[in-house]
């Protein structure tokens, strides 16, 4: 879904989205009851999910430093493949609550590769529309309307791209 703007190699380099201390446990992607079919069946049954809102959430152990990393990243990426949940299709991308009754299409500061772009270039880009018509920022306000849960709070410091009203 990002590839005009960030590569594979990128991602495969950095990984900071896959990691996960204790502050950031909010951050954990929401799995819908479809993919945590596909992760029981098809990719490895053992992988620990908690019920979450309407979904699940991989149960997360923290190291000694405090750290967690998705039991679904390898050494070449993601064992989920096309299948990745939708926080992470479009992460450093968030939807957050910013009032009640207005959300906004935000970016991760800690994507390094993304962050360096202008705020201009990103909201061109989840703006523009693909082959069927959507664009990005459309894509994930109707996801969020299906899937409230994957709604986040808004954290200062994480520029806002677009505000939708509700």
């Amino acid at each position: 879904m990002l590839k005009k703007i960030l590569s594979r190699e990128s991602c495969a380099k950095c990984r900071v989205c896959c990691g996960f201390d204790r502050d950031d446990v909010w951050e954990i992607p929401v799995i819908t009851p479809k993919t945590a079919e596909i992760i029981k069946q098809k990719v490895n049954c053992s992988t620990e999910l908690e019920p979450y809102e309407d979904g699940y959430r991989f149960v997360m152990h923290f190291d000694d430093e405090g750290m967690a990393y998705c039991p679904m990243l390898t050494d070449n990426g993601c064992l989920l493949g096309d299948e990745k949940p939708f926080d992470c299709r479009v992460w450093p991308f968030r939807i957050n609550r910013i009032s009640d009754d207005l959300l906004g299409i935000t970016v991760s500061p800690i994507c390094d590769t993304v962050s360096a772009l202008s705020v201009a270039k990103l909201t061109s880009f989840i703006n523009e529309k693909d082959k069927e018509g959507i664009s990005l920022a459309d894509r994930m306000v109707n996801y969020a309307k299906e899937h409230p849960c994957t709604i986040k709070p808004y954290i200062d410091g994480y520029p806002i791209i677009k505000l939708i009203r509700l």
